[in-house]
């Protein structure tokens, strides 16, 4: 198929032509752009001003989507940049009724937009809440820590939180399903001295439910260890037939790591040392396994030697 041969002076007319036409589409996509359109955008509701002696339940979920008017760069970008992610909305109405319409707070909800952006509608208009007696609860507070030490050292003592108890409130039935309230996650890396920090509570996911502080204190205590061995003495339990047992040997050696600041206070008084004859009696074992039934918090079992004992049993 033969070319096409043009002369310089119609490769010229052609490019021209060529940025004419882009010049023109640009110009109406231009224009398009910034003439007005409406589009849809999900959003979040965050709720506000919650009445304060009634305990409430959404009946529907806690997203609506906004029929809003902009302009067409915004509609091209919405499934981009939603604005906003979340809307507030105001339950002051609840104490009066049991619904809230999106149609008497259009005003307040559109100061949220940007300035070129206006809500038409929102669908649902009308938000349903359920009630309930109102009422409070005292629960424990929970650490969830992801810690990472240097070798030789480790948590010394109980990660302590301030305060240790949060005060929830809602309706009584969801209450009544919780028995603890966790943090968010700790992480601290390469630990070698004691730190103080806050971390905060974990985001209720029911909006009905009101946490008293919203954040906790959090000391952690960390020092070197270094490896402690004792004789602990061993004790028979389940003797119920009064054998006069003798203990091959009668002590055990316990090893273990203990933070350098509890070396001296940390001895065999800390630690019970148990074996059960129930081993011989019922399971006709012929040694008695020892088992450890009291340690020290935050020390570390190394080992037990020996960790089988010899015994003679005189009736």
């Amino acid at each position: 198929m033969p070319l096409i041969k043009l002369t310089k002076i119609e490769r010229k007319r052609f490019m021209q032509l060529i940025i004419c036409v882009g010049f023109a589409v640009a110009a109406w996509l231009f224009m398009a752009l910034n003439n007005k359109y409406v589009y849809t955008a999900k959003t979040q509701l965050v709720y506000i001003n919650e009445p304060q002696k009634k305990a409430f339940k959404a009946l529907q979920p806690d997203a609506v989507d906004l029929q809003v008017e902009g302009t067409g760069w915004q509609l091209l970008f919405s499934r981009l940049r939603i604005n906003p992610q979340s809307i507030t909305v105001s339950l002051e109405k609840l104490n009066n009724r049991n619904f809230i319409l999106f149609s008497e707070q259009l005003f307040q909800v559109n100061k949220q937009l940007e300035t070129s952006q206006k809500i038409i509608s929102v669908k649902p208009d009308t938000l349903y809440f359920d009630f309930s007696k109102r009422t409070s609860k005292r629960v424990p507070v929970k650490l969830l820590s992801k810690f990472s030490f240097i070798k030789q050292y480790g948590l010394s003592s109980q990660t302590r939180l301030t305060p240790s108890y949060v005060n929830i409130s809602g309706p009584l039935e969801e209450l009544a399903k919780i028995n603890e309230w966790y943090t968010d996650t700790l992480k601290l890396a390469d630990l070698q001295n004691s730190t103080s920090t806050r971390i905060a509570l974990k985001q209720n996911s029911s909006n009905n439910i009101s946490i008293y502080p919203s954040s906790v204190g959090v000391k952690v205590k960390v020092d070197e260890f270094t490896e402690k061995t004792v004789e602990v003495p061993l004790r028979v339990i389940n003797n119920n037939d009064f054998f006069d047992i003798k203990l091959y040997p009668k002590k055990i050696a316990v090893t273990f790591m203990v933070a350098l600041s509890s070396y001296q206070e940390v001895d065999e008084d800390f630690i019970e040392a148990i074996v059960d004859i129930n081993e011989w009696k019922i399971l006709g074992h012929h040694k008695l396994t020892v088992k450890i039934k009291r340690f020290p918090d935050y020390c570390k079992l190394v080992k037990v030697v020996p960790n089988k004992i010899n015994f003679i049993i005189e009736k």
